[in-house]
């Protein structure tokens, strides 16, 4: 089963970002190395949420595009999109299950209200994977 890598310091980041963000979801671009077993965040690419949604995000193409162009100048790849529920547990809504088939990478999830991250990949169904530090 797949898993996912990121440090205390790299979920403090995105913590506060969310936390900055509220009433509205934050979300953020993860880089990093993978293999078939594990993603390993590397560096975190934050982005502004342009939907300005407490219930939705949408990254900009302009900061899609930039991110991804930093990434391979970084010779890293993208291994996660982030993500904040500021008023609702971490696990992927409808909207999201959309996008993760358009973007089949890992999805971190922080919960506002259980203060919990939790990471996800779309299969044929929605899979948890292990976070680990």
């Amino acid at each position: 089963m797949k898993k996912i890598t990121i440090t205390d310091s790299q979920k403090q980041i995105l913590l506060e970002h969310a936390e900055k963000e509220k009433p509205n979801e934050s979300c953020a671009i993860l880089f990093g190395s993978e293999n078939d077993e594990n993603s390993t965040v590397k560096e975190i690419f934050l982005t502004k949420n342009i939907e300005e949604s407490p219930v939705n995000f949408t990254i900009s193409n302009e900061q899609l595009i930039e991110g991804y162009n930093l990434a391979e100048q970084k010779n890293m790849d993208v291994v996660a999109i982030f993500h904040s529920h500021p008023n609702s547990i971490a696990y992927p809504s409808e909207t999201d299950k959309k996008f993760m088939h358009g973007n089949p990478v890992v999805w971190i999830i922080y919960s506002g209200i259980t203060m919990e991250f939790k990471a996800f990949v779309l299969d044929e169904h929605i899979q948890e994977i292990q976070i680990q530090a």
